[in-house]
C-alpha cells in the first residue's frame, strides 16, 4: 500500500503546486482543470487533471471497498479488494499497472486487522459499518460532482500510461 499512498500523495503534491504558484488565478481545481484543457497539457502525464483524475479513481476505490466490506463482513479483505478494483481501476489500468495490482492484493490485512486499523478504540464492528455508510453517502454527491467536470473537460476517459 506504500506505493499507492505515495502515488496519491505526489498527485496531490501537484495540484497544491500548481494551486500554490498562483493562488488567485487557481482559486479552485476548475480553474486548473480549464487552464490544461485550454493549453492543451490536460492529458499530459504529468498534468493537474490526469492527477485529479486518479485521486478521484483513488476514491471511488476507496467508496467500493468500504461498501464491499459493510455489505459482506465475512468477505475476506483480499476479495473485497479485488472487487473494489474491478469496477473502479481495472477499467483504466494498462497490463503493467493491472499485473501489479494483482501482486499487491497477496499483501492486504486479513479483515481484522483493516477493520481495527478504522475503528476506534473499543467501536463495534456495528457502529463502524454505520460510520462507513455514513461517509459514503457524504462522498457520493462530491464523486457526481467530480464526475461531471471530468466530463466536461473530456477526462473521465483517461487510461493510465
Amino acid at each position: 500500500m506504500a506505493v499507492l499512498r505515495q502515488d496519491i500523495h505526489q498527485n496531490i503534491q501537484r495540484l497544491e503546486t500548481v494551486f500554490e504558484s498562483e493562488p488567485s488565478r487557481y482559486s479552485s481545481i476548475d480553474e486548473i482543470l480549464k487552464m490544461e484543457a485550454h493549453e492543451g497539457i490536460a492529458r499530459k502525464t504529468t498534468s493537474c487533471s490526469r492527477a485529479f483524475v486518479w485521486l478521484t479513481r483513488s476514491m471511488e476505490f476507496t467508496v467500493a471497498l468500504l461498501q464491499r466490506l459493510a455489505m459482506d463482513p465475512g468477505l475476506s479483505m483480499e476479495q473485497a479488494v479485488e472487487d473494489a478494483y474491478a469496477v473502479t481501476l481495472k477499467p483504466w489500468h494498462g497490463w503493467i499497472s493491472s499485473a501489479a495490482f494483482r501482486v499487491a492484493t497477496k499483501l492486504v490485512p486479513d479483515n481484522k486487522t483493516f477493520i481495527d486499523l478504522l475503528a476506534a478504540k473499543d467501536q463495534s464492528r456495528e457502529s463502524l459499518v454505520e460510520e462507513m455508510q455514513t461517509f459514503i453517502s457524504l462522498l457520493a454527491p462530491f464523486l457526481e460532482e467530480i464526475h461531471s467536470a471530468l466530463k466536461l473537460y473530456s477526462l473521465e476517459r483517461i487510461k493510465s500510461t
